[in-house]
């Protein structure tokens, strides 16, 4: 049986290319995030020079640029923030060792943040761009657009 990243894959890259590979380990490693996979299986996914970058966002107004250590560490807080969370990837491509993924992530709150009540759904467009090295994301930058961060109308 296929899995989804491989359809994914198949959509855009001929199998058994370098670029299949990458789309398959990129929407790998989006569902092992949204399922809170443990610090080793993510770290699998990393080179270990990875940096990843996030632009300036509505939860993280300056931006962040992560280490491999940090971002993993980063990951474990997470978990405490969010009940469950997804990405359901509609698009990813690849071109000389980058790969595009375009996704909508939702996270449900396991507390308040800001104004908002434990249990909101939190739900943002992404564009994510990893760029590979060995097989292994050595640098991720995403694009983060929040919708509007208010709590439902009673």
């Amino acid at each position: 049986m296929r899995d989804a990243a491989t359809e994914m894959a198949d959509r855009s890259a001929a199998p058994g290319t370098e670029e299949h590979r990458d789309i398959v380990t990129a929407v790998r490693y989006h569902e092992a995030v949204a399922r809170f996979a443990d610090e080793d299986e993510l770290a699998a996914y990393f080179h270990p020079d990875a940096v990843h970058t996030q632009l300036p966002n509505a939860l993280a107004p300056e931006g962040t640029v992560r280490d491999l250590p940090s971002l993993l560490a980063a990951s474990r807080r997470g978990r405490g923030f969010l009940t469950e969370q997804r990405f359901d990837v509609s698009n990813a491509f690849a071109s000389g060792g980058r790969v595009a993924v375009e996704a909508v992530w939702t996270g449900t709150l396991a507390v308040p943040l800001g104004e908002l009540p434990a249990g909101h759904v939190l739900r943002a467009h992404v564009a994510a761009i990893l760029e590979f090295r060995d097989g292994r994301i050595l640098a991720q930058r995403n694009y983060d657009c929040y919708e509007p961060l208010r709590p439902a109308a009673p």
